[in-house]
């Protein structure tokens, strides 16, 4: 497996998901899978759902024709495929039917197995200043947990016109630069044809969205991305090859995090859909919706990008031993992520409606005290269900110097 066939595979996965996605959206509608404008959405208008059947069926035509049936690997690809089959029935028959989320969870357990039973098992890991930890019978089970987790992640991710397409595409482009240099050629391919698929539907499902993925779509990149991260990465004798998935899928991993410990501390189920994403608080200081994506693409870009340059910068001889130079370049980069990272969830979302906030309370009572401001915009931002920002207050805002 070579570049070219990576750069063929992602562009034959492109043109097939281009081609088919029109195409399920006139299913969705026929079939009643529509999801229909609600207070925890952003959609203005029903939206035909089942998009994800598009990108499945772009993964299988460049699959067939770019991955190699009778290679090593050829078991762990047909297994991955057929995986992303079952899941993608799962998330459309949610898409249809709306399915109790323990069902779906069954189905996503299910679905993660049948990669796992074909030899994508992470069988032991290489830790920083450790070294290899054999996983031994519980490689499998933590493999299918952390595949389901992946599902879950982009699951909920996507919740905004083409938030989980875009960044998907993002992170699989990442894993495949990483595949192929840590010499996982299948890996490699199988990871440009996610990201091929992902920016085909993405023509289509850019604000304002003329179809949504679905569960169908987002369950399916969610799994093909955790068994590439499995298979590209993690199961490598790489020091840093845990590190690679959790910096490319760092985005959705911390608004996952976020989410569910909101929904924990405030005694929600966990499964519950609400606003608590980054993307639902952005919008609600009054990012609009193509702002807010671009603004999380751009940090998933960032800290993907990252991931990768820790792989290329020579900041060690893979002894152990450090290269003070490269090590400070490492470093700095580090640093710019943190702060980005920093600048755009507290700077942008906090700071930015702390503001907004003040004024509009102020206005309401102009009596009220610093104390009493504070005690509410705190508030406010812990559970995150504050108000939408009216075009009002941004008007006034952008008045101010």
């Amino acid at each position: 497996m070579t570049e070219s066939d990576a750069i063929l595979a992602f562009a034959l996965a492109f043109v097939v998901a281009v081609a088919l996605t029109p195409l399920t959206a006139r299913l969705g509608l026929k079939v009643g899978a529509v999801d229909q404008p609600r207070e925890r959405g952003l959609s203005e208008n029903p939206t035909p759902l089942l998009g994800g059947l598009a990108i499945l069926a772009a993964v299988l035509v460049a699959s067939l024709v770019f991955l190699d049936g009778s290679g090593a690997d050829s078991e762990k690809v047909r297994g991955i495929l057929a995986g992303g089959i079952v899941v993608t029935i799962v998330g459309a028959l949610d898409d249809r039917f709306d399915l109790p989320a323990l069902v779906k969870f069954i189905g996503q357990i299910v679905a993660a197995t049948i990669p796992v039973l074909a030899g994508v098992e992470v069988t032991n890991i290489t830790l920083p200043f450790v070294g290899a930890v054999d996983l031994g019978a519980a490689g499998a089970p933590l493999t299918v947990i952390g595949i389901a987790f992946v599902i879950n992640v982009v699951n909920f991710s996507d919740g905004i016109d083409g938030l989980a397409a875009g960044v998907c595409a993002i992170s699989a482009i990442a894993f495949s630069i990483l595949a192929f240099d840590l010499g996982r050629g299948s890996a490699a391919v199988l990871a440009a044809i996610v990201a091929g698929a992902a920016a085909g539907f993405l023509v289509f499902n850019f604000h304002p969205a003329k179809v949504f993925m679905g569960d169908a779509g987002s369950n399916l990149l969610g799994l093909l991305l955790g068994c590439v991260a499995v298979e590209g990465a993690v199961k490598t004798q790489v020091v840093l090859a845990l590190v690679f998935p959790l910096l490319v899928l760092a985005v959705p991993f911390l608004d996952t995090t976020f989410v569910v410990l909101k929904r924990l501390k405030y005694g929600r189920p966990v499964y519950e859909a609400d606003q608590s994403h980054f993307h639902h608080r952005m919008n609600r200081i009054g990012f609009s919706q193509r702002k807010t994506v671009l603004y999380l693409y751009a940090w998933t870009l960032l800290v993907a990008a990252f991931a990768v340059s820790l792989r290329f910068i020579p900041y060690s001889d893979g002894a152990g031993n450090l290269n003070l130079g490269w090590s400070l370049v490492v470093a700095a980069a580090a640093l710019i992520v943190l702060l980005a990272s920093i600048y755009l969830v507290y700077v942008l979302e906090i700071l930015k409606f702390r503001r907004l906030r003040e004024r509009r309370l102020r206005r309401s009572d102009p009596a009220l005290t610093e104390d009493q401001l504070a005690r509410d915009i705190v508030t406010k931002v812990e559970t995150g269900q504050f108000d939408v920002v009216s075009a009002e207050d941004l008007e006034a805002a952008q008045r101010e110097p």
